[in-house]
């Protein structure tokens, strides 16, 4: 398989599924995770929440002084610009051009705040939170006139307003030195990108059912894969985050590593919720151990010259991918092969530690070009699962299938979509598979 060079789905009829998702798939027909408005939901997912994670990552580097601070810019400037396509699909050129003004030039007011901010300069401070919330306000606007009402602006108003609040608050809290608070902050604002996206797609939808072939974005099947992709996403987001910060001994590392801890704690309760505390518990040591602690021992073998150490870290990760890959497997009865996932978790992996490389030689754009090439990917780990998932279980996926409460995790994410606790309760018909690989004779279901 080979990772999209593009990435940016065309909209509409056309919209493409991504290979692993084509893979996953047995039926001929389109899956409930691949029609047009999934897509659209899916591809708006991708590039909202890229924006906040480049937004947070280019304020923290200007006003570090880092050197990788231009790059960082430039990639979240590549972010908006990479829009434009999507929006002129909707609404044509001129669309797409008064959008791009308006979207871009908030980027260069962030831009503003930090250095204000870094300097001290208390009144270019407050005109540059004058000009950030003059955008949220004409972005609101732009957003009902384009969707002819169907969101109207002071709605969009009040999302827009939620996520530059939570872009100023989570660099507020980094700048004071209040680090649980910043990646708090960074874990809600991320979730919140995939409110806005599921808003936005359906509002669009609406406006434009002919072009959408009468599906709905706001479906079951629609939401796991949102809330699967947001989990994956922030999963790769933190890892290469945290990298970088424990190779720079940043005094917010132990804080990066406790958000990731948090996204981990996520998956471990959805494996909890089904199997019990031990089946979590295992769960945790393998994606730990093999995976998460793997990627610390590399990067301070990096730090340590050490190139035997760096090569126990790569074969540590490549025992998870396998095993991972044998999980995955068995979970979905064979609709994912083994060996097509453990192929997507070293490609994943491979993305990771290269973004890390890329920045330790100084290769800043390099750096960021592989970055937004692995967050991408991990959008087609997310459709792939959720259309695994839903093709192993059909009928829990029917606009009338009632589904049990579950416990939630935290993890943020759209509010009226299913909670990654859903993916573990789908999965619980792969018991006997699971309970084998993870080693374990006995699960409580708490179903």
């Amino acid at each position: 398989m080979k990772i999209k060079k593009a990435l940016i789905p065309v909209l509409g009829a056309s919209l493409i599924a991504p290979s692993f998702v084509q893979g996953a798939q047995a039926q001929e027909s389109m899956s409930q995770v691949t029609t047009p408005a999934v897509e659209l939901r899916g591809t708006l997912d991708h590039l909202l929440s890229e924006h906040f994670a480049l937004a947070v990552l280019s304020m923290q580097k200007q006003y570090d002084g880092d050197d990788g601070a231009e790059a960082a810019q430039e990639a979240l400037m590549q972010n908006a610009a990479d829009m434009k396509p999507a929006i002129a699909s909707l609404y044509g050129d001129e669309g797409a051009e008064e959008f791009d003004r308006i979207f871009s030039g908030h980027n260069e007011y962030t831009a503003d705040y930090v250095q204000a901010v870094k300097d001290g300069d208390t009144e270019a401070q407050e005109e540059a939170s004058k000009m950030i919330d003059e955008f949220y306000v004409e972005f609101g606007e732009f957003l009902e006139g384009a969707t002819e009402g169907a969101l109207p602006s002071d709605a969009a108003i009040e999302v827009l307003d939620i996520h530059e609040q939570q872009v100023e608050d989570a660099f507020n809290a980094y700048v004071e030195g209040d680090y649980e608070t910043a990646y708090m902050t960074y874990r809600e604002g991320l979730s919140h990108m995939f409110d806005i996206s599921a808003a936005l797609s359906n509002a669009i939808v609406e406006q434009k059912p002919e072009m959408f072939e009468g599906t709905t974005p706001l479906t079951d099947a629609g939401n796991l894969r949102s809330d699967l992709s947001n989990l994956v996403a922030e999963h790769f987001a933190l890892a290469t985050l945290s990298m970088s910060k424990e190779f720079k001994d940043s005094e917010d590392f132990d804080f990066v590593s406790w958000a990731e801890d948090e996204n981990t704690a996520d998956l471990k309760a959805t494996i909890a919720s089904v199997y019990g505390d031990e089946g979590g518990e295992q769960f945790e040591q393998i994606w730990q151990g093999n995976h998460i602690l793997a990627q610390s021992e590399y990067v301070n073998a990096v730090k340590n010259e050490d190139d035997e150490a760096k090569e126990a870290a790569k074969n540590k990760l490549s025992t998870f991918a396998d095993e991972f890959g044998t999980f995955l497997d068995a979970a979905t009865e064979g609709i994912l092969p083994a060996a097509d996932a453990t192929e997507l978790v070293n490609m994943h992996e491979d993305q990771v530690f290269t973004t890390f490389d890329r920045y330790t030689e100084g290769d800043y754009a390099g750096s960021f070009e592989t970055f937004r090439e692995g967050y991408a990917f991990t959008f087609d780990i997310g459709s792939g699962l959720a259309g695994a998932i839903v093709e192993q279980n059909p009928d829990l996926f029917e606009e009338e299938a009632a589904m049990p409460e579950m416990p939630q995790t935290g993890m943020g994410g759209s509010q009226q979509g299913i909670s990654l606790q859903w993916m573990a309760w789908i999965l619980a018909g792969a018991t006997v598979a699971f309970t084998g690989y993870f080693g374990v004779r006995k699960f409580r279901t708490n179903a």
